[in-house]
């Protein structure tokens, strides 16, 4: 399904400094996504900074972005501390509308596998909608090794997993091994820097940042790495060059805040304690956005 291959793009939640969501530019951005190319929307994920906003905060995101995004799937985050937040953020999301989830194991405490499979059946059972499993161990200290991804696979709502760049650097190995694992689960990855080669080694799905902002050039290079035109794909990557470095260094969610106040859609800032991008940081930015990212 759309949902869960091609690109889906990620965009930032703009709120209030007391975390209220502004609606007007959060359906602004989801538009640009729409009319951009994009195959699905991943709203409320780390760039769109979920954990953040309160239960009702989260709602209403979902009801803007559904409300604007027209026939384009949106997948919404419903990460949370407790399984009951997270399963009611859950169905909160499936009554906005949503067509799937993405569940990471958010904890304060390091989680067990077997408290990860508890909280994964009890979020699953919540709605009828597809669950993508979020792997981002950075922020969640929890690895999803191939073995566990299988067991999560007899949940049946679990149709998908969204990973991080594998530390190996071997795309293919990587890919592989959850294929084997888990035959049928659809497996994307993240890290808009890596994702060339993960879509060129035959991954279902790019979840991507940047496609927050640029979805038409990012889908391009979605489009000629999904199909095999390794030439067109490296040109096109070329041209985020700079924008990778960036993400590198000072994380996707800072960088495409300060884009998103470039490019006029929103003058909102990270949500506090994060801090804007410093005012060198921001020059190098303007020139290293991606050629027509004013166009869309």
């Amino acid at each position: 399904m759309a949902l869960f291959s091609g690109l889906s793009a990620f965009p930032i939640t703009p709120m209030t400094p007391e975390g209220g969501v502004i609606v007007p530019d959060l359906q602004r951005l989801v538009r640009r996504i729409e009319a951009g190319g994009a195959d699905s929307i991943g709203l409320l994920g780390s760039t769109g900074t979920y954990m953040f906003l309160s239960r009702d905060e989260r709602r209403r995101a979902v009801a803007a972005a559904v409300e604007a995004a027209g026939s384009v799937p949106v997948m919404v985050g419903v990460g949370a501390l407790r399984t009951d937040e997270a399963e009611a953020v859950a169905r909160d999301a499936a009554a906005e509308g949503a067509a799937g989830l993405l569940l990471a194991p958010v904890s304060y405490n390091p989680l067990t596998e077997e408290e990860v499979f508890q909280h994964f059946v009890a979020v699953a059972a919540a709605s009828d909608l597809p669950l993508c499993i979020y792997s981002n161990p950075g922020t969640t200290n929890f690895t999803f090794s191939p073995e566990f991804v299988a067991r999560l696979t007899a949940i049946p709502a679990v149709a998908a997993i969204k990973l991080p760049l594998p530390s190996s650097r071997d795309m293919a190995a990587d890919l592989a091994a959850f294929r084997q694992a888990a035959p049928g689960l659809s497996v994307g990855y993240s890290g808009d820097w890596g994702c060339k080669a993960a879509l060129l080694a035959g991954a279902d799905c790019w979840y991507s940042v940047a496609a927050g902002l640029f979805s038409e050039p990012v889908a391009a290079l979605a489009a000629a790495a999904m199909r095999g035109d390794r030439a067109v794909a490296e040109r096109c990557d070329a041209d985020f060059a700079g924008l990778w470095d960036l993400f590198r260094a000072h994380g996707g969610l800072r960088v495409m805040y300060a884009a998103a106040n470039m490019l006029g859609l929103t003058e909102a800032q990270p949500p506090r304690p994060l801090l804007p991008l410093m005012e060198d940081v921001k020059r190098r930015l303007a020139s290293a956005l991606p050629a027509g990212a004013t166009d869309v």
